[in-house]
This record gives structure tokens, sequence and C-alpha cells, in this order.
């Protein structure tokens, strides 16, 4: 297929919408080295570079001890999310002709459905009843099996657009069933595993209702929690607030430039036509 070139109101749109997702950016870096004593709106400019609101926020907030938390969680908690869904997205989309399976496809997507606040007691009577509140490793578990559902259906389509010859030929060649799955199905899922894997370190990251009902401790307390500190009864301090925000988006911004590329051959590699 030719490639087409961008006629100029598509660039025009395009230039809009960046400017669009970029502003509240634009914001939250301006706030974070204002001070409560400058005037004018959000747009303008501070009448002096506040830089101490960083160290403030990271004192305040803990936020050395909080990311390193939210890091060891979402590490974990993607890991597992991407191997445990690839698994059984192989299993399914290649046992798809048995009705076991495709009942099991229908579960995944039915579980899908349950909001976590309906689940949200019987979760942590659970949780208190196994010793696993303020424990990464169970927050770990619960966001794990959370989120392996709707990645497992996501990467199902994709198994199924692998030719099967391949597992043919390598079955003649010897091969058993794991390394078929290690070795050949693995690396072409590449693209749809690395799209799984930023949105989920980017959902992860985020994660508060599971880090606000199993991890009540100061000392296991991730991101999200402790942007509550700027925040009382009688007042905020919005500019320290801001400049914990710029420090917490360092790293997903990171893991997201990594892995831009993998992520849009993932997202368009089912709208090409071949």
């Amino acid at each position: 297929m030719k490639n087409e070139k961008i006629g100029v109101g598509a660039r025009i749109y395009l230039l809009i919408a960046t400017a669009f997702f970029l502003f509240p950016f634009l914001i939250c870096l301006l706030m974070s080295v204002k001070s409560k004593q400058d005037r004018g709106g959000v747009l303008a400019l501070p009448q002096k570079f506040h830089w101490e609101n960083f160290s403030k926020a990271i004192e305040s907030a803990n936020i050395i001890n909080s990311m390193k938390n939210s890091l060891i969680i979402t590490t974990a908690s993607v890991i597992i999310i991407v191997f445990v869904s690839a698994t059984a997205a192989y299993a399914i989309g290649r046992q798809y002709h048995k009705r076991f399976y495709r009942i099991y496809e229908s579960v995944l997507v039915a579980s899908m459905m349950i909001p976590f606040q309906a689940v949200m007691i019987p979760v942590y009577k659970m949780y208190r009843s196994l010793g696993l509140l303020n424990s990464r490793t169970g927050a770990v578990i619960m966001i794990s099996g959370m989120a392996v559902a709707y990645c497992t259906i996501m990467i199902i389509g994709f198994v199924r657009r692998i030719p099967i010859e391949l597992e043919e030929a390598a079955m003649i060649e010897g091969a058993g069933r794991f390394r078929i799955c290690f070795t050949i199905i693995f690396p072409l899922l590449k693209p749809i595993l690395a799209t799984v894997a930023t949105l989920q370190f980017l959902a992860v990251w985020n994660e508060f209702n599971v880090s606000i009902l199993l991890l009540q401790s100061e000392e296991i307390k991730t991101i999200p929690m402790q942007q509550y500190v700027f925040f009382g009864a009688y007042g905020a301090d919005y500019n320290t607030a801001f400049a914990a925000a710029v420090i917490t988006m360092i790293p997903v911004v990171i893991i997201f430039l990594v892995l831009q590329k993998y992520v849009v051959a993932g997202m368009t590699a089912g709208a090409v036509k071949g």
C-alpha cells in the first residue's frame, strides 16, 4: 500500500490535538515552580522560579519511599500480567474449537463487568484473614488478578493471526509445546505484549482503589496515596502537590517513550489488511 502524504488539514488537526493533550502538562509544570503569593492565571509565568517546591514535595510526601513501593508493585504486577495473559491467550487461541476454552473466554469477558467496588469488602476480609494487608505481595496479587482478563482478551486475537503451520513445522523438528510457546509464539507477539506492558504500567502506577484498601501503613503507601498529604480540611498546598506530580510522572514518561513504537505497532497491527 502506497504511503499517502498527510494533508494540511490533517496536520492542523494533529497540532491542535497535540496542544490540547499537552496543555495539562504545561499547567502542571508552571504551577510546580510558583508560590502561593504569585498572582495571575494558571498560565502566567512565575515572578521567581521556586525550585524548593520539589525538595519540599519529596520530604513532605516521602516521595522516595513511595516511588520505591510503586516501582516494586508496578514492575512485579506487569511481569505477572504479561506472562499469565500471554500463556492463557495462547491456550485459548489455539484450542478455541473446544467448548471448555470458549466458555473460559466468556467467563473472562464476564469478569471484566464486575466493578471493584462490588468486591471490596470480601477482598478486605479475605486479605485480613490471610495476613496480606499492608504487604506488597498482597497488592501485586490483587492488581494482577484484576488485569489478567482484559489483557488476555487483547492478546487472543493476535494469537489467532499467527499461522498454525509454524507450530506444526516446529513439532516435526521435535520441539515441544513449551518450547514452541516461548521461542516462536512469544517473539511474534512482541508488539502486543509491549502494548499490554506499557498500558498496564500506566494503569498500575496510578492504581488507587486497591492501594487505599490494602496498603494503609505509612511505609508501604504508593505514589497516588501520598498525593493526599498536600490537601487538608482547611487548605491545600497546590504548588507542592504539582511539584510532586511532576516528579512522579518521570518514570511513566520514560517507559512510554521507550516503548512508544511497540505500542503503535501493537495498536495498528489488527487494522492493516495483509
